[in-house]
């Protein structure tokens, strides 16, 4: 029997019955925006329910939404995969601007190491709970984040870049 939406949906809403789902269809991926302080209880039933057996962590990865309100800035997104029913789940939750922090999900998928490593370090959010929390790609003396939405696109400064090697110029611009 193939694993339905409605089924992944109802089991989730019976098992966590105190939390507030938004369920959406995208496409075939059935997404879920979940509270952070419910993710790694839901990650783990989502691994361990017997009919679910999401058992594989495909992604993890971090968005900045720099114009939301304060406690929706970051969100971090998890894509699970069942590989018995080739089914697939997008779980997504928002963190405060100011402190962005979530507990850690290498308890469950040891491969999130990495993958909560890089977000880390391009985005600045707190693993709580991380085995080994510390930058992967940029420099360790590095003090800002990259892919925060912060900084202006081009550095205006720069004396070596020519714009008409872009396709700008004075009458095009």
């Amino acid at each position: 029997m193939a694993l339905e939406t409605a089924q992944i949906q109802d089991k989730l809403a019976a098992t966590f019955s105190d939390t507030a789902f938004a369920f959406k269809q995208e496409r075939d991926i059935l997404s879920v925006e979940v509270p952070a302080d419910k993710i790694t209880a839901i990650i783990l039933f989502l691994k361990n329910d017997p009919d679910l057996r999401f058992h594989f962590l495909t992604d993890l990865c971090g968005v900045h939404y720099p114009d939301n309100e304060l406690d929706r800035q970051f969100a971090i997104v998890y894509h699970l995969h069942n590989w018995y029913e080739n089914t697939r789940i997008r779980i997504k939750t928002f963190l405060n601007g100011n402190t962005p922090e979530i507990k850690t999900v290498t308890t469950i998928f040891p491969t999130a190491n990495w993958m909560e490593r890089e977000t880390y370090d391009f985005y600045g959010v707190n693993f709580i709970g991380h085995p080994q929390l510390k930058r992967i790609l940029n420099m360790d003396e590095m003090v800002s984040f990259p892919m925060r939405k912060e900084f202006p696109l081009e550095d205006g400064g720069r004396t070596d870049k020519d714009d008409r090697f872009f396709g700008r110029t004075p009458s095009n611009c």
